[in-house]
């Protein structure tokens, strides 16, 4: 069965920008799409089902397959009832892309609990609950796909973003241990950081930037990542603007010390430490 042809994919945040995109691309080769949007703000207030079911209508005008959802992502319950959706539908699940997300900046002096715990709940969480409730069907068929959306301000920082930006890193050491648990049952876990104009970038960089970088560049990734052909996984691309490369992390040479070492001998090696003209890529010393 090539590429995602009669797969069953759930794109959450699927209502607009890039999510929308994710969803047509995904339908036009061959999917069967759930749709889930909540239908709030880009604060994640508010909730409507038009958003949805809007993409829903574009993907069976151009003769596609597709079902709205309307839970949040960012409940148990929600996700349950989503991955519920896709079963009661079309009898299965094979991959969802957990795309949903919500901003709250703030410089983080003036970071509120409650904006802090809103945007951990929708992506990480998110990101857990909805994969969480797909991984019994995944693990029992034997094929498994899951994407994160994680973001260059969870890998790099960005001011403003301390929410959203351990959120997102959170994301990268989740599938760094979904790649693991679910190697023996062919379930890739994967991650997109995208670079595109959408709600959620319109006042984060400048127009002319955003002029640059379409949202339907990253759809093609995230298509092949949950493809057939893909056999990657634990692994990390940034897309966007015609671009796409791979973000790793790696370990230096490092130093070696005999016995505990003071502050002064951590000192006097720390260039060699930090070094990275040698540098290999990581991996878990203890794993």
């Amino acid at each position: 069965m090539p590429g995602v042809q009669d797969r069953v994919v759930v794109v959450t945040g699927a209502g607009g920008g890039l999510g929308r995109e994710y969803a047509l691309l995904l339908a036009r080769e061959g999917a069967k799409v759930v749709v889930n949007d909540l239908g709030g703000s880009r604060d994640g207030t508010g909730a409507g089902h038009s958003m949805a079911d809007q993409v829903v209508d574009e993907i069976r005008a151009a003769g596609g397959t597709a079902v709205a959802n309307y839970d949040s992502v960012a409940t148990e319950e929600g996700a349950n009832s989503l991955i519920k959706t896709a079963i009661d539908e079309f009898g299965a699940v094979h991959a969802v892309v957990n795309n949903a997300g919500i901003l709250r900046d703030s410089a983080f002096h003036k970071m509120t609990v409650d904006n802090w715990e809103s945007v951990q709940r929708v992506h990480l969480w998110g990101g857990y609950f909805v994969s969480r409730a797909a991984w019994p069907y995944f693990r029992e068929q034997k094929h498994g796909r899951i994407v994160m959306a994680t973001s260059t301000s969870g890998l790099f920082g960005n001011f403003g973003q301390a929410n959203y930006g351990a959120a997102k890193a959170g994301l990268v050491g989740l599938i760094n241990t979904l790649s693991i648990e679910g190697a023996r049952y062919n379930i890739l876990a994967n991650a997109v950081a995208p670079l595109a104009a959408t709600r959620m970038t319109e006042d984060v960089a400048p127009q002319a930037l955003l002029d640059t970088l379409p949202p339907a560049h990253v759809a093609g990734v995230v298509g092949f990542l949950v493809s057939d052909e893909c056999s990657d996984t634990s692994t990390v691309v940034v897309a966007g603007g015609g671009r796409v490369y791979r973000v790793a992390q790696f370990q230096t040479k490092g130093a070696v010390f005999a016995s505990p070492p003071g502050i002064g001998e951590v000192a006097a090696q720390w260039d060699q430490i930090t070094d990275l003209s040698s540098a290999e890529l990581g991996s878990n010393p203890l794993g």
